[in-house]
């Protein structure tokens, strides 16, 4: 091969390479975030800027894969309980939001002057919310796991399962005889439940030994390519099933979230994850056709006003009907009031099936990739104008920020507040954050200093000086937010060492095996000692009260000791130990425990 032809290959990737280096930190400096950069540099590098790149289209489908690498990612974060915890706001919350904005904006096409078919398809189109440029905004605020993120990634999943119905009834739409039969329907219906299942399936019996028979090989290059084939391979299964690629990522991520190999994955996919998340990026940036914008940028820019508007309104009286507030509601109707990427697939389907032509489509098109580029900056926008709930109360509270402490306490209760006296007489470096800011102001007027911040936020722990902190201590009273914050600080500042509140004994036990350094229950010792006093003013000697309370104490720690001990053993059968279980198991299981003993 020639050297010329070596240079032609290598031009485009350097040329992509190179905008996203250039674009990114000077997008990122202004303030103006990193989907914004590579949108405008995807413009200025695509067809209608410097031309550099013919075929948009072609880089939009190859960058799918980022998308499709993030929905895993995002699976990994959520555990099968913790999925069907948002369950409601899946199905409840999606439904609602889904059906009231393809409604108002079916009206807005009609409104337009299209027929009732350009303007339903205008509609689902648009109603299918950008993943992308939402899940990368979420992730640069890192709001993703705080409860409104994970409410928009709910509704997110919900629109990745509404693609297939969509093209279903797109296809009954065509004016075209329709060859399909309905048992040949049928049986696609039955193909996608028959290949969900089996990736059910595969990931419940053969990833976790998968992935330990490659982690005692010790080939680290090994275990990235298995979690890549783990990743495309289920992202495969679901396309030629005729479902969404990224959902059957994120079902394989799912599959994955209580695997000890867990982190390990996420850190050998975050790379190819972000390249690829960039690249759809540039794409949809190439994807703007200024000439179509130029020959109806009338009805263009009309009807992106019109329509993100529209979606805007239906989702903000969505979120406070189910009783979100202002700020949040606002907030959500604001970053969801785009198009996505999967309006492409449906208006490609369309034109396919004659419902559309190709000048509708790339008036659609247009539409759709202006409101994704816009996005942003309404965002930065809204940003600048309105502060939310939280920050409206922020005069004199200073949020964590270079902050350097030896020891990091994060909630300043009523149990903060006690526990942080001794550290603070002792005259240790002690950082404290809290979000609660009438908690912090009052804490102030008795002389404690405390920052503003959300412990179960990334930049926030680092903010706080987690990554120098010798001691990290977990004072909240929510065991949901101390579990993900003790996930974030093993993972992140694995030689912290980890105290932790915990709200009763089952949080006790998840504390243990998340390998905390200490953990206790918040009532547990008061309990004790009220009881100790309750026994002396009862007219029982202080030595005999004293000794009660300590057989008690004894006792418990023994009774915990064994049922961490055959909570452990029953997870190596594969099952859980509880109070339904039989007792013919349970003393199976408890022999056991005593011949390894």
């Amino acid at each position: 091969m020639s050297a010329e032809a070596h240079s032609v290959g290598l031009l485009s990737p350097v040329i992509l390479l190179a905008a996203a280096v250039i674009a990114v930190p000077i997008f990122k400096r202004i303030g103006l975030g990193s989907v914004l950069g590579y949108l405008t540099a995807g413009l200025i590098i695509g067809p209608f800027g410097f031309a550099f790149f013919s075929d948009s289209a072609s880089i939009l489908h190859i960058a799918e894969l980022g998308i499709v690498m993030y929905l895993f990612l995002i699976g990994l974060e959520m555990k099968p309980s913790h999925l069907w915890s948002l369950r409601r706001e899946i199905f409840g919350l999606g439904t609602l939001q889904i059906t009231l904005s393809s409604l108002a904006l079916t009206g807005v096409g009609l409104a337009f002057g299209f027929s009732w078919q350009i303007a339903f398809i205008a509609a689902t189109g648009f109603v299918l919310t950008s993943t992308a440029i939402v899940m990368q905004l979420l992730d640069d605020r890192g709001d993703i796991n705080q409860p409104r993120g994970q409410k928009i990634v709910a509704i997110l999943l919900f629109e990745d399962l509404l693609i297939v119905p969509l093209l279903a009834i797109v296809a009954f739409m065509s004016p075209d005889p329709v060859v399909e039969s309905v048992s040949s329907r049928w049986q696609g219906i039955g193909i996608g439940i028959i290949a969900i299942a089996g990736l059910i399936a595969a990931g419940y019996w053969l990833l976790n030994p998968l992935f330990r028979l490659l982690a005692a090989a010790k080939a680290r290059e090994v275990m990235t390519a298995a979690a890549l084939l783990v990743v495309l391979g289920s992202a495969l299964l679901m396309q030629v099933s005729g479902l969404s690629m990224a959902m059957g990522a994120f079902l394989a991520g799912v599959l994955l979230s209580e695997s000890t190999f867990r982190h390990q994955i996420e850190a050998d996919i975050e790379p190819f994850r972000g390249i690829l998340l960039g690249l759809f990026f540039l794409g949809v940036g190439m994807a703007l056709n200024l000439s179509v914008v130029a020959n109806n940028w009338q009805l263009i820019l009309s009807a992106v006003v019109a329509m993100m508007t529209a979606k805007a309104v239906m989702i903000y009286v969505v979120a406070r009907i189910t009783k979100t507030s202002h700020p949040d509601a606002l907030d959500r109707a604001l970053l969801m009031a785009q198009g996505g990427e999967f309006a492409f697939v449906l208006f490609a389907a369309a034109t396919s099936a004659h419902v559309i032509d190709e000048t509708i489509k790339s008036t659609l098109t247009a539409i759709v990739v202006l409101s994704m580029v816009l996005t942003p900056v309404i965002g930065i926008i809204f940003k600048k104008i309105y502060k939310p709930s939280h920050q409206e109360n922020l005069d004199g509270i200073d949020e964590a920020n270079g902050l350097n402490g030896s020891v990091l306490i994060i909630g300043f209760g009523r149990f903060g507040q006690v526990m942080s006296q001794s550290l603070l007489a002792n005259g240790l470096d002690v950082t404290i954050i809290d979000s609660d800011i009438k908690m912090i102001k009052n804490a102030e007027k008795i002389g404690f200093k405390v920052y503003y911040g959300d412990g179960a936020r990334l930049d926030i722990l680092h903010a706080s000086g987690a990554g120098n902190a010798q001691v990290i201590a977990v004072c909240i009273d929510d065991k949901n937010s101390a579990n993900q914050i003790v996930t974030l600080i093993k993972h992140e500042f694995p030689f912290a060492k980890v105290l932790v509140r915990a709200y009763d004994r089952e949080h006790s036990l998840q504390l243990v095996k998340a390998d905390v350094d200490f953990q206790i229950r918040e009532t547990f010792e008061s309990a004790l000692l009220f009881g100790e006093a309750t026994l002396k003013a009862a007219g029982v000697s202080q030595n005999e009260a004293s000794n009660i309370t300590q057989e008690i104490r004894e006792r418990e720690k023994i009774r915990f000791d064994m049922e961490v001990s055959a909570d452990d053993l029953y997870a190596s059968l594969g099952v859980r130990y509880n109070n339904t279980t039989s007792k013919t198991t349970k003393s199976l299981i408890e022999s056991k425990r005593d011949r390894d003993i």
